[in-house]
């Protein structure tokens, strides 16, 4: 275990040691921060919807693809495609519902 020095402590402020590059610099701002200046709140959520479809539209193209054609993929590569899906659907539709359930809390504080 590591212990402070006598002189990095004074008071009852001490001195802390960066040991993450995603960890504050100081001043509230993270010091490894690799983001677009561009990228607002609203691009990351349709980033973010588009990927969830992109997975809903592979997983409905395997399964045409499966049943048009069945020799032409493995169905290990249908399940797995309809499990990422399902997964991301799920997450998202989890996010929306507590973020629904946030704002109505934030309009019932008084």
């Amino acid at each position: 275990m590591e212990y402070l020095k006598f002189d990095q402590v004074s008071g009852h402020k001490l001195t802390l040691k960066q040991t993450d590059p995603r960890h504050f610099a100081g001043a509230g701002t993270p010091s490894g921060r690799t983001e677009k200046p561009d990228q607002t709140f609203e691009n990351m959520m349709f980033e973010a919807l588009n990927g969830v479809n992109k997975l809903q539209q592979e997983s409905d193209s395997l399964n045409v693809q499966m049943i048009t054609d069945p020799d032409s993929i493995d169905a290990h590569d249908v399940t797995i495609a309809m499990a990422k899906a399902n997964t991301a659907l799920a997450l998202t539709k989890a996010v929306i519902d507590r973020g629904i359930k946030a704002y109505k809390e934030i309009l019932s504080i008084r």
